[in-house]
């Protein structure tokens, strides 16, 4: 599935119908250069949840898990695997995912050490003549499942469609 994203705006603003539509077990990859929107995506899939903390990059502390306001509800873990060596580095990190909700940036290489399944998500930005790292130019955004995330597709499916719809 292809997406164009507009604006850093609206990119949140998927960000919060994906986040709405997530569940505990799911696992999102997201992929994409240095500024392609990988955070800005995962600060509106955080307030969607309800956070008790606001979503920021985890790259210096590797992965930080965000309480919900309600504690019975999935916590998110937000991982940023730039800095990781190994599969068995994110193996290490013992997160809980059948529990929780897992967003990994950075992650592809070794997602399957952290999931047998998950969607990744793959956001490129426009690079034209001078790489703006600021600029608030269309994202294009693809979607993948991986293993038997058919479910967390569908549902990513559906909120991209309530995107398009909304006018965004």
């Amino acid at each position: 599935m292809k997406l164009v994203i507009p604006t850093s705006a609206e990119m949140e603003s998927w960000g919060q119908l994906c986040g709405a539509a997530a569940r505990a077990g799911d696992v999102l990859v997201l992929t994409g250069d240095l500024g392609a929107g990988k955070t800005t995506f995962a600060r509106g899939f955080g307030e969607a949840l309800d956070l008790e903390t606001p979503v920021a990059s985890p790259t210096f502390i590797v992965a930080r898990t965000h309480s919900r306001q309600q504690p019975e509800l999935p916590a998110l873990v937000h991982l940023d695997a730039y800095r990781l060596g190994s599969a068995a580095e994110l193996d290490e990190l013992d997160i809980d995912v059948e529990n929780s909700i897992v967003l990994a940036e950075w992650a592809a290489p070794y997602a399957g050490a952290l999931a047998s399944s998950w969607v990744e998500i793959s956001i490129a930005r426009p690079v034209g003549d001078s790489p703006d790292l600021d600029s608030d130019e269309p994202r294009e955004v693809s979607l993948s499942a991986h293993g038997d995330q058919g479910d967390l597709f569908d549902r990513l499916r559906a909120a991209s469609e309530e995107f398009r719809v909304s006018g965004s």
